[in-house]
């Protein structure tokens, strides 16, 4: 197995768009726009703040517009408090030089919060979560709200986007390489074998052949946690209690961390990160599922 240390810690959705041409590319097909220009991109994703022991995909700023793209493999309701996190900090970083006390508006970008979800639980092709919908006590008017676009990108979902980006298009058709091969092999030659078909097939196939290594690293470790996380949501499913659901996701998350890097799939700066915690705490948690993790 390749060795994953931080530079392959992105999803592979995430290192293929972080360059601006495929970004544009994904861009207008999602707006139905013919832009050109990558330079008229300004890039500005997150690079290395975590939030909720989650990562910022890709933020961009386009015209008089901030978008955020996000990647999940999972069902998650909750990307409405992610993004609120994400754009606070975005639009604390580009308006620091601002006076908010001052008398004049300070303008600032209009957000958008798109997700593209490919994730094995079948969902519609389109959905919206709004973060009024997590609220304590329901308004029929909030105050303050933040709503985020879902797009199915599943082989037959959203068919006029994907097609309408190569990138995507060849991206989505990885994807379920990689999981047509699952059926039959193991996750690692299953990646491998897909790789191999892309790059003969020349779907991605310059920028399989460029980061080969990087693609095999960041497939293993993403398909791993994701049939790990649903193993985990699956069992705790069965005992019928959201908070259940909720803690044993977390543990099983915790657990494959501390397993991952005490088989050197992970250093252990990058599960640290990952873990959201303190070296001491995230050590000691590890020390204490030793028993466990053996099983």
């Amino acid at each position: 197995m390749p060795q994953v240390n931080k530079k392959y810690k992105d999803t592979v959705f995430r290192h293929l768009f972080s360059e601006k041409e495929p970004l544009l590319e994904l861009y207008n097909a999602v707006n139905g726009t013919a832009y050109t220009d990558p330079d008229g991109l300004e890039i500005n994703t997150l690079e290395n703040a975590i939030y909720m022991k989650f990562k910022n995909d890709i933020s961009f700023v386009f015209g008089a517009e901030l978008y955020l793209y996000e990647h999940q493999a999972t069902v998650n309701p909750n990307m409405p408090l992610r993004n609120l996190f994400y754009v606070s900090t975005l639009l604390q970083g580009m308006i620091a030089k601002e006076d908010l006390y001052r008398s004049s508006r300070v303008h600032i970008p209009t957000p958008k919060f798109l997700v593209f979800y490919n994730g094995v639980q079948e969902q519609p092709e389109t959905v919206e979560y709004r973060l009024s919908e997590l609220f304590e006590c329901p308004t029929k008017a909030p105050e303050l709200e933040l709503t985020v676009k879902v797009l199915n990108i599943n082989e037959g979902n959203n068919e006029t986007i994907v097609e309408a980006s190569q990138y995507l298009h060849d991206y989505v058709r990885y994807v379920s390489m990689v999981r047509k091969n699952m059926c039959s092999m193991t996750l690692e030659k299953a990646v491998e074998a897909a790789i191999d078909t892309c790059i003969r097939e020349g779907i991605l196939a310059e920028y399989l052949k460029k980061h080969k290594a990087e693609v095999e690293a960041m497939s293993i470790f993403e398909y791993n946690e994701e049939r790990h996380l649903k193993r985990v949501h699956d069992d705790a499913l069965q005992e019928g209690l959201e908070k259940g659901i909720e803690e044993g996701i977390e543990k099983g998350r915790l657990q494959l961390l501390c397993q991952l890097m005490q088989e050197g799939i992970l250093t252990e700066q990058d599960a640290i990160e990952r873990a959201g915690m303190s070296k001491d705490e995230f050590l000691e948690m590890c020390e204490g599922m030793k028993g466990v993790l053996s099983e």
